[in-house]
């Protein structure tokens, strides 16, 4: 959706608001139902603060699918708040994960560009799990946006905590992230980079042999960009 039609990320968090994401004309996306697997986790045990380079580069690590060295790295601009996103995730990432990253044939990185605050702390969430578990719980939240995201009436920090209980996140690891002021700011930093870099004014978006491609793709559009011209 393109960032104009957007208030700054700084301004109070708006859950009520982000009912209104869309952009291009497309589809509203519905979420489905969440992964129950992720309740049979081992709960996380508590962060320790990050009082060294080790910890906060964990926190600030990229977060990626696939063989490191594959032929072809993508990089996916999205939002937790965006339902188009969600339905890249649910209608499309499935193939492109059996047909392109498990053979190797391509790398997947996830780069954050929330769109509103409740996306920023669901981010900030996300990025406190243990890395293997940070793919299912993205998943999750975009299958169950309208739980956490988009239901009218409810708190949607009390909602995002559900779901990290479902990945197996403690409540003071929860609360730590969601009051990490440094780890929010550096998205944002980061955030402003790739809209420097790669003129990133929509979400999804991606980065393709150098090339960017804005919004949703399906998996034939996708395909036909990892193999170039």
């Amino acid at each position: 959706m393109p960032i104009s039609r957007r208030s700054t990320l700084y301004l109070a968090r708006r859950a009520a608001a982000v009912a209104t994401i869309g952009y291009f004309g497309w589809r509203q996306a519905r979420a489905v139902a969440s992964p129950l697997l992720l309740a049979q986790q081992t709960p996380q045990t508590p962060a320790p603060p990050a009082t060294d380079a080790k910890a906060e580069d964990q926190r600030k690590a990229p977060r990626s699918l696939g063989d490191a060295d594959a032929k072809v790295t993508v990089m996916e601009f999205f939002s937790l708040t965006c339902t188009h996103c969600a339905a890249f995730a649910r209608e499309t990432m499935p193939q492109i994960e059996k047909e392109l990253i498990t053979p190797g044939k391509v790398r997947f990185v996830y780069r954050d560009f929330p769109l509103d605050q409740v996306a920023l702390a669901a981010a900030t969430v996300a990025r406190y799990l243990p890395p293997n578990r940070y793919y299912p719980f993205v998943n999750a939240l975009f299958a169950n946006q309208d739980r956490w995201a988009f239901a009218r009436g409810v708190n949607s920090t009390d909602e995002l905590w559900k779901m990290a209980a479902l990945a197996g996140m403690s409540r003071p690891t929860f609360d730590q992230a969601v009051a990490d002021t440094d780890l929010r700011d550096w998205i944002l930093q980061q955030q402003q980079a790739d809209r420097d870099q790669w003129k990133i004014d929509a979400t999804p978006s991606f980065v393709i042999n150098g090339q960017k491609y804005a919004g949703e793709m399906s998996f034939d559009a996708f395909r036909k960009a990892v193999s170039g011209p």
